[in-house]
């Protein structure tokens, strides 16, 4: 009988999805580098006129959080739109320190081939195939889409290709789409080259309700987010089970250093993670949601399961 005990989940913390200023974002970066996730990835992945830090600045805080021990992983923009985006892609993919992480194809047609990289929540693989052909590229760990349920993890991981690391997004409001017209500068009725930068007057984004007053989605520029946090925190033993390497807790403008220290804990077995997670979700404004992970709408909190 095999009594090895399965390793522990990397916790990662996902790049900052918000436009946040430079002294918020610089004052948020070393407040991590000293809390006890694993991985933690940069860079800007949905506007590319948010540069309240530039490349060499990321590159920089890349150096800072490696030092403290940190795995960095470099996150691509999800969506590109001009010439000196795909510039600044290219640098970024030929940095030659740093794991990439490809959120497009553009990505990964520059990544592959040249060194191991990661996949992160813009590119969606719906099935093992797919996985594997990304596999032989070079990728080396990807991210489950969020839409997708347990049990169509059960079956990619049942066929992962040797080598690959599995990640789950486990924490924050989910990226749902990307479109290349901005929200909020519609909502605030400004053309999207003339925004006036109004994402930072949002530090999490725009809440969407429906006619009958609840929350449904979030606006953050071109991206859109559910209202409600998805939080897996409870389902820490299927995770554990499906054999997922790294679970990704996604920035949020408070709070994220004590939920990274909330699963941080549950994972060393010193709280009991639905109670833990019980606690987390009372103090979110729009409620919890784990729909997609039971296979139900996404914005439905299942208990007991």
């Amino acid at each position: 009988m095999n009594n090895v005990t399965p390793r522990l989940p990397k916790l990662a913390l996902g790049p900052v999805l918000y436009y946040w200023p430079r002294e918020t974002l610089l004052a948020f970066y070393e407040q991590m580098s000293a809390s006890p996730v694993d991985i933690i990835c940069l860079g800007e992945t949905v506007c590319a006129k948010r540069r309240s830090l530039n490349i060499d600045d990321w590159l920089d805080l890349a150096e800072r959080l490696t030092a403290a021990g940190k795995e960095v992983v470099l996150s691509t923009m999800a969506l590109l739109g001009a010439e000196s985006e795909l510039k600044a892609l290219r640098r970024w993919c030929a940095n030659g320190r740093f794991m990439v992480e490809a959120n497009d194809m553009s990505a990964v047609h520059l990544l592959s081939g040249q060194a191991p990289f990661a996949l992160g929540t813009g590119i969606n693989i719906y099935n093992d195939h797919t996985l594997r052909f990304l596999a032989d590229l070079g990728a080396r760990r990807w991210i489950l889409p969020v839409e997708l349920s347990r049990v169509a993890l059960a079956e990619i991981q049942a066929q992962r290709p040797a080598g690959m690391e599995t990640e789950v997004f486990v924490y924050g409001r989910l990226p749902l789409a990307y479109s290349a017209r901005c929200f909020t500068a519609r909502y605030h009725n400004l053309p999207k080259d003339d925004c006036q930068y109004r994402c930072l007057n949002d530090p999490e984004g725009l809440t969407v309700s429906s006619r009958e007053g609840q929350a449904f989605l979030t606006l953050n520029g071109i991206q859109t987010q559910s209202a409600q946090t998805c939080n897996l925190l409870a389902e820490l033993a299927e995770l554990r089970a499906l054999g997922v390497d790294v679970l990704r807790i996604s920035p949020q403008a408070e709070g994220t250093e004590r939920v990274i220290a909330t699963f941080a804990a549950a994972l060393r077995g010193e709280c009991a993670p639905g109670e833990a997670a019980a606690t987390l979700n009372a103090d979110l404004p729009y409620g919890a949601c784990n729909g997609y992970w039971q296979g139900q709408a996404g914005l439905q909190q299942i208990a007991g399961c």
